[in-house]
């Protein structure tokens, strides 16, 4: 499937995504891409769709030819304090804030989005899918957190996040049911399936 180019004709927009939002440890992070009109970014789609190699290759590519791209991330300890749905809008609100350029609408992938002050918004279910700008943020904000999880990796080798990037696997699992939490895990997520008397 093709993805568009654009929602509204002749607005400049942004497309709008989150990683993240099903781990247990780690930070939601969100980007916001400001795409030239005719930009041509070869194989460019939904990062689920696209294997580490190929996101690691686009992402590069993507912030070269972006008119504007950030991206913005919400801790551990925030998820706790807003929970997950709330913290994924801060993280957008917080990428859209930082893009270099204004844009005039926003594209965000899903259903539901808390409004960006003074920017119009339209939800677009399985946006990254349709829309290159939000597939772009998409491989974006997927790349900046894998990067971030390797990082956490290195204080903490016991959990994997090397691999795992903080999702619910076996192995992750495992490894806090040996050794329990640490100060990288979301506190209010069942962390376990039996959610056993932890330290939290």
């Amino acid at each position: 499937m093709r993805l568009a180019t654009h929602h509204t004709k002749g607005l400049v927009e942004a497309g709008c995504d989150e990683a993240g939002r099903g781990c247990l440890a780690g930070p939601v992070v969100a980007a916001a891409v400001v795409l030239p009109p005719r930009v041509r970014i070869p194989g460019l789609n939904d990062s689920k769709k696209l294997n580490a190699a190929r996101r690691e290759e686009l992402r590069p590519l993507i912030e070269e030819k972006a008119l504007a791209w950030a991206v913005a991330a919400c801790s551990p300890a925030e998820v706790d304090a807003l929970n997950i749905l709330r913290a994924s809008f801060v993280a957008m609100h917080r990428a859209i804030a930082a893009l270099a350029a204004r844009p005039e609408l926003l594209l965000i992938d899903g259903n539901r989005f808390a409004p960006y002050p003074g920017i119009p918004h339209v939800c677009l279910v399985k946006g990254d899918g349709r829309f290159r700008s939000i597939a772009a943020a998409s491989i974006l904000a997927k790349t900046h957190r894998d990067e971030l999880m390797a990082g956490l990796h290195e204080g903490h080798p016991a959990y994997n996040w090397a691999v795992n990037k903080g999702y619910p696997t076996p192995d992750h699992r495992e490894a806090i049911r040996l050794i329990g939490p640490c100060e990288h895990h979301r506190r209010t997520f069942r962390l376990l399936p039996e959610q056993l008397e932890l330290d939290l």
